[in-house]
């Protein structure tokens, strides 16, 4: 009997057109959007040589020093500025009024200036290279006066020899890549999507709230087995549909991954489970229609979307940051970051505790509901 009523639940389900397009047209058209809108995300973040300028008067050809280092910095492919000499202040405050420069530099007596239109990265980079000089200059100039010798030894080689003593440390050994949470957090939405499947399991079986339910209550099985059932018809759906949308990221739009291919699987397995398990407990619980059910639903996915930073990146580590609980108890959110720790960390440490709270608010969920439904009696149908 299980079989049979397994078989006609998914044939029952899979031609709900409407639910076939929420759970899996609709998270690859917008996976789609998601790749046209942000696969230039990182290559923007590439460091391009900054358009700077320096007027060539009378202090700056004596300064051989400030000239060797400009000139210096202005070389090579890893060069920090395109640099344009410009003959006028006039001349140098035309081209950063047109903005064919980001700023320029200028020698008055012995004093070092900087002069730029705005405020941003190039000019934060600018007055960061000039300060630098200016330190370095004042450190040479004072060690003359003491040890004129020094030049002679090497001075404006250890001078010019900057060290950090701050080692940068990776918690794995991927490189960081600020699109993937974009797409992590889509497929955490599409797994909480299929809430909506088992909202609808809950319904067919509810019989004051339609006349297949009616007519499922006085057949000869049991309603907790022909939940069961269907529950099982539609997780097989969705997990159908989960996989079809990992295929498409990593094949389709080359979305990364990791290594684990197993564990990912795992995870949408999981995140399948939640969903489903979700939606049957949220419906059981609100004792009112199909409308109110499918509206707490998706406030829910999408609000939980948005916490994970589906919408805005920064939202997730804010809310980590200022409100921990919150990105504890949001399914989307550990299942975004499940994701994200199997390819960023190299241990699993924290995809276990993912994992671990997924899995407990499937079993809170599947006890809420056995509890609900078990308890479900009709005077007359």
């Amino acid at each position: 009997m299980f079989i049979h009523v397994f078989i006609y639940r998914f044939k029952c389900l899979i031609r709900d057109r409407q639910m076939v397009f929420w759970t899996l047209l609709f998270p690859l058209l917008l996976a789609t959007f998601f790749y046209m809108a942000f696969i230039n995300l990182n290559s923007d973040e590439t460091f391009r040589p900054i358009h700077a300028g320096v007027i060539s008067n009378a202090a700056y050809q004596q300064d051989q020093s400030f000239r060797s280092v400009l000139t210096d910095v202005s070389k090579g492919e890893d060069r920090l500025f395109n640099l344009k000499v410009a003959s006028s202040k006039e001349k140098a405050d035309q081209w950063l009024k047109s903005n064919r420069i980001q700023g320029y530099y200028f020698i008055s007596g012995k004093e070092l200036h900087l002069t730029v239109k705005g405020s941003g990265m190039d000019q934060s980079i600018m007055k960061s290279f000039a300060d630098q000089y200016r330190h370095d200059h004042i450190a040479v100039e004072d060690i003359l006066q003491t040890n004129p010798l020094a030049l002679n030894h090497g001075l404006m080689a250890d001078v010019s020899n900057h060290q950090s003593f701050v080692k940068e440390t990776s918690g794995g050994s991927a490189e960081p890549n600020n699109i993937l949470n974009y797409f992590y957090s889509l497929i955490a939405m599409a797994c909480l999507y299929g809430s909506f499947w088992g909202m609808k399991e809950i319904i067919d079986i509810q019989a004051d709230l339609s006349d297949r339910a009616a007519r499922i209550n006085v057949a000869p099985i049991h309603k907790l087995n022909a939940f069961l059932a269907g529950s099982c018809a539609a997780l097989v759906i969705l997990f159908t549909e989960i996989l079809i949308l990992l295929a498409y990221l990593h094949f389709g739009l080359k979305i990364n991954f990791g290594n684990r291919a197993g564990y990912v699987l795992l995870t949408a397995f999981i995140g399948s489970v939640l969903g489903l398990s979700f939606g049957a407990f949220v419906s059981a619980a609100v004792k009112k229609g199909e409308g109110v059910k499918t509206a707490i639903l998706m406030a829910v996915s999408m609000g939980g979307s948005f916490l994970s930073g589906m919408m805005v990146m920064n939202m997730k580590y804010l809310v980590a940051e200022y409100v921990p609980l919150l990105a504890w108890i949001n399914p989307v959110n550990l299942l975004t970051d499940a994701f994200y720790s199997l390819y960023y960390y190299d241990s699993l440490q924290r995809y276990a505790l993912n994992m671990g709270m997924m899995c407990a608010f499937i079993v809170l969920f599947c006890a809420g509901t056995y509890q609900i439904v078990r308890r479900w009696n009709y005077a007359s149908l």
